[in-house]
């Protein structure tokens, strides 16, 4: 006897799940079943409530701050479960009105169409090493802060540096023979210089703590593959794998570059054609990390001996992938800028084709062992 299934659909908050049931082939009917506590307890239980010999069962849930606990309990317990993006959800342009219940059951009616696209979920090892990237990230940022506030301190004090380059050492030279007037001054420019040093001792003990854990890693041979590439360093390299994780699920180019949100918006009905600025629908921190890649191709394609260093091992498939993202790239910047276009607006059309070799040059790469 085949098995009907029943669609759980839950909206997921940090104390509180909605739990909505569509039965299938019952077009339009679902039916609340309520709310339980935002633990695994209470999703076992619910699981065992629901769990019948003739019925299978069929969760789905939002990705959101809660993370992918769940998912992992329900497929670990042999339940069908995946997780949508909140932002992949239809909805009609009148619903103004917006419940937790409402939302669950959406999730439950959708799934059931087949209306439902699942994510990738990482592995627990892919997500760790993400997480620490972030909080390398997080560390960056709050060092570029510190460093803002010590230049707005010294804005406001009269004090200008005439140099040119800020943060090198006769910059930071020039910091410590600056003289103030009164003790507080003092005691806060001292402070100011105190925040800058710890956070840049945390960016380098997170970043030591990168090149430990990484050669570890199964996505360590991609991360050095994609080296190879300009203006792709270790720091780069490792956080767009562990952000984007299995590159090869994407059969084409074009998949990765709207996953990142690269590609350009558009607004066209009947002979009217409008293109816009980029989507920025996908990861902002694998698009960050990309963006920044592409400005390395404004110079003349060459191999230095850091990049000569880094291509030593990899294979020769992958070191002419580079050299032809060199070429081409490193042509489209100039060519680009050449007909006047914003150089923000043309790095991103490298990022772009960037992310094209970034997929060729992980494709050679042979998967890791499941």
């Amino acid at each position: 006897m085949a098995k009907r299934s029943m669609f759980v659909g839950m909206d997921v908050h940090k104390e509180t799940i909605d739990v909505s049931l569509a039965e299938e082939g019952r077009q339009g009917e679902v039916r609340h079943y309520g709310v339980i506590p935002g633990d695994l307890e209470a999703v076992a239980k619910v699981v065992r409530a629901l769990r019948a010999p003739t019925r299978r069962l069929r969760f789905v849930y939002e990705a959101g701050p809660c993370g992918f606990g769940i998912h992992r309990y329900l497929t670990a317990q042999g339940e069908d479960c995946v997780v949508v993006n909140p932002s992949s959800m239809p909805k009609r342009s009148g619903d103004r009105i917006k419940t937790d219940r409402r939302d669950g059951d959406a999730l439950a009616r959708l799934h059931r169409a087949g209306e439902l696209t699942a994510i990738y979920i990482p592995t627990p090892d892919d997500e760790a090493l993400r997480d620490l990237v972030r909080a390398r990230e997080d560390a960056v940022g709050l060092s570029t802060q510190a460093k803002h506030r010590l230049k707005a301190f010294l804005l406001r004090q009269g004090r200008r540096y005439p140099g040119r380059a800020g943060w090198t050492r006769p910059y930071r030279r020039w910091l410590a023979d600056l003289s103030f007037p009164l003790a507080p001054q003092h005691i806060a420019l001292q402070e100011y210089r105190d925040t800058i040093d710890e956070t840049e001792r945390r960016v380098e003990r997170l970043t030591d703590q990168l090149r430990q854990l990484t050669p570890a890693w199964r996505w360590a041979p991609v991360v050095d593959a994609l080296q190879a590439l300009r203006g792709v360093s270790f720091v780069t390299a490792v956080g767009l794998v562990s952000e984007v994780g299995d590159i090869r699920r994407f059969t084409h180019p074009r998949q990765l570059m709207a996953f990142l949100g690269l590609v350009p918006s558009e607004y066209s009905s009947g002979p009217s054609v409008r293109r816009g600025g980029i989507t920025k629908a996908g990861n902002p921190h694998a698009r960050r990390l990309l963006a920044e890649a592409a400005w390395a191709y404004q110079g003349i394609p060459r191999i230095g001996r850091q990049m000569l260093y880094r291509q030593e091992a990899l294979p020769k498939a992958v070191c002419d992938i580079a050299w032809k993202a060199q070429l081409r790239l490193t042509a489209r910047f100039r060519k680009l800028a050449a007909r006047g276009k914003a150089k923000p607006k043309v790095a991103t059309a490298i990022a772009r084709e960037l992310t094209g070799f970034i997929w060729a040059i992980a494709r050679e790469v042979p998967p890791p062992p499941a």
